[in-house]
């Protein structure tokens, strides 16, 4: 019987991939751009904290933001109504995550004097997770609704990333969440993940969010 060959697709996907990504953040590194890939599940707040946010680090920072969905460009309007920052939608054609050539198709057509720019990730703690876009910085925004087991359950968003903001904790007394849990079950995945818990909706914390990427830019 013929021998049959098999091939690790996955892994050579990764591996291009991996490699692509290298290329871009050292030509970001280059310009002196630091891009920031903000991952999270959907309904999470991502875009009500980027809109809140930016309007605290825009005097600072030329600013410009990629927001990656299936389908739709409500993220990218409403960023750029609000905040008057450059912004693009990146459409996934039904894909559920970014890879390196995506972003790097998405940041050529954004203007080319920014310091910073943050892609919006499509919203699931899975996909994303698994390739590397480039970004110098990974975040993910872990919402008070969604529970605070959720490090233990998506482990290599949690892994990977290097600061996790806590949203919507003004909703804390309506959930069961614990901060001082979700806290520990994201250091045992990653003991060197910044956590910051805000409200993008009253502004508590999002001065002191606003500081770590002043002082990690």
């Amino acid at each position: 019987m013929q021998e049959v060959r098999t091939i690790l697709l996955k892994k050579s996907v990764y591996e291009d991939n991996d490699r692509e990504a290298d290329a871009l953040r050292q030509k970001m590194k280059e310009k002196g751009v630091r891009l920031v890939n903000v991952m999270s599940s959907p309904g999470s707040g991502k875009t009500t904290m980027l809109v809140a946010l930016i309007g605290l680090l825009k005097e600072r920072f030329r600013i410009g933001v990629m927001e990656a969905d299936i389908d739709s460009d409500v993220d990218a309007v409403t960023v750029a109504k609000k905040t008057g920052c450059p912004s693009v939608q990146l459409h996934t054609d039904g894909m559920c995550h970014l890879d390196a050539g995506m972003t790097a198709q998405g940041l050529r057509a954004l203007e080319d004097d920014l310091d910073l720019i943050f892609l919006e990730n499509v919203g699931n703690l899975v996909c994303p997770a698994e390739y590397d876009t480039g970004a110098a910085l990974d975040i993910v925004i872990l919402s008070v609704p969604e529970g605070d087991d959720k490090p233990l359950k998506y482990p290599l968003v949690f892994q990977k990333c290097d600061l996790v903001i806590v949203s919507k904790i003004d909703a804390l007394p309506y959930f069961g969440f614990d901060l001082d849990r979700c806290k520990e079950n994201i250091r045992l995945r990653n003991p060197h993940a910044a956590v910051i818990p805000v409200s993008a909706k009253t502004g508590e914390n999002m001065e002191a969010l606003a500081r770590w990427f002043i002082e990690n830019k």
